[in-house]
């Protein structure tokens, strides 16, 4: 019964949010969308414990392509950060806001890069490329990521103090061009560096949020040290090159953990 705890816990939390959220804004969608992607997350984790191996894919497509297509391409809401600075400029708590807030924000607290795993549609596409395990060392460009972020948050605050007009018909071509270029822009990091989530480390801007956050995770990878032989395997399968044979909060690229649990599949000793 262990293995269904976990699963059962975060369908029982993005529950939990889906009525709060139903209730304090009076509107029925938020328990349909939370409630949907607290259904897909039970699921992958579910599969996960039955053994399947595809199990993270799954929840990758389920919120991934629910996100892009429905709420971004047919609801025309930007769900890129870019919408998250849009809406907090017009004091709207709603759309990107509560996402990022949820998950991108307090999230981490509790599952930390979990949604960089399980449920990002840029890297539910970079995913499908060959080079799941990293062939080159870490590039120390990671300082990208914060030239994009302050460049998303200068472009929409520029639309805002010009007072363009049609705002939300720039932010909906935005969360198009912006999809498409970091789709390219992914794809050809990880052909460059051989390494699917190159764009991850190096360019993402929501990192920034998460990084912070997943520090004081609550939800971590733990090495038992007594079963641990120092074989390397988990260091050498994880795509992020995160130490997971270090407990410490402080180990080697800690806030980077996407939980996609690749070293505990191959630890020969099952001490992850």
């Amino acid at each position: 019964m262990k293995k269904f705890i976990l699963p059962a816990l975060m369908l029982a939390l993005f529950e939990s949010i889906a009525v709060l959220l139903w209730l304090t804004k009076n509107n029925f969608f938020f328990f349909i969308n939370f409630s949907y992607i607290g259904f897909s997350i039970f699921l992958g984790l579910l599969l996960f414990s039955l053994n399947f191996k595809q199990a993270r894919r799954v929840t990758q497509l389920l919120v991934g392509l629910y996100m892009l297509f429905f709420l971004g391409f047919f609801n025309r809401e930007n769900m890129q950060i870019e919408g998250f600075w849009y809406y907090l400029f017009t004091g709207s708590f709603q759309a990107a806001v509560i996402h990022y807030a949820v998950a991108k924000i307090a999230g981490p607290l509790l599952f930390g890069r979990g949604w960089c795993g399980y449920a990002c549609w840029t890297a539910m596409v970079l995913d499908f490329l060959p080079y799941k395990i990293p062939q080159s060392p870490r590039k120390k460009i990671g300082w990208i990521r914060y030239i994009v972020f302050v460049l998303s948050f200068i472009f929409v605050a520029a639309l805002f103090l010009v007072h363009v007009t049609n705002i939300e018909r720039i932010m909906f071509w935005s969360f198009l061009i912006g999809n498409v270029i970091y789709y390219v822009l992914g794809i050809i990091l990880a052909i460059v560096f051989k390494d699917n989530r190159a764009f991850c480390k190096y360019i993402c801007p929501i990192t920034v949020f998460l990084k912070p956050m997943s520090y004081f995770s609550l939800m971590r990878i733990h090495c038992d040290s007594n079963k641990c032989v120092s074989c390397g395997k988990c260091k050498t399968v994880c795509p992020m090159n995160v130490d997971m044979t270090d407990n410490s909060r402080n180990r080697k690229n800690g806030t980077e953990c996407i939980l996609c649990n690749e070293c505990t599949k191959i630890c020969p000793k099952k001490a992850l």
